[in-house]
């Protein structure tokens, strides 16, 4: 005869579901990053979108394309297409079509947009600082977060 399994814990209970600590988690977090980059003129999307360019530039000499940073920040080309409008409006970035292909825009950082990287460096350590704990654990939290996103993407999140 088959028996129910007894749980100790409900597991429908709202404060043992992963989905409902990392949504609060997310909200928190970004609350401390509101703040910090009010200075710079960002939102955290925004933000987001400067370190694929920042960490690009290091790496290459051509621009990313929208399709490069959707693809970098887990987005869809029409998420991203306002954002990188108004990164343009605020002289942060140039958006140019590509001539060989017109559904490919190319994304380069300006002057600004490049000086803006000097500024940002105080975000990391300030959000740190506001966060407490040590640097050690807030590097495993990335690496468990890291696995479980890939772990998501494998089992086909944000397949469309």
């Amino acid at each position: 005869m088959l028996t129910k399994p007894a749980y100790d814990v409900d597991p429908l209970a709202l404060e043992h579901q992963v989905c409902f600590a990392l949504a609060v988690t997310n909200r928190a977090v970004l609350a401390v990053y509101r703040p910090l980059l009010e200075p710079l003129g960002l939102t955290h999307p925004q933000y987001l979108v400067m370190l694929a360019l920042w960490d690009h530039r290091k790496h290459q000499t051509q621009p990313m394309s929208v399709k490069q940073i959707a693809t970098a920040l887990q987005l869809d080309s029409a998420t991203l297409s306002p954002m990188l409008k108004r990164l343009e409006a605020l002289g942060f970035v140039t958006r140019t079509r590509s001539a060989s292909d017109e559904r490919s825009t190319a994304v380069e950082l300006t002057a600004a947009g490049v000086a803006l990287r000097e500024r940002a460096l105080d975000i990391p350590p300030a959000v740190v600082a506001r966060l407490g704990g040590d640097i050690a654990e807030l590097e495993e939290l990335h690496r468990v977060l890291t696995r479980v996103n890939a772990a998501a993407l494998a089992a086909g999140a944000l397949e469309t």
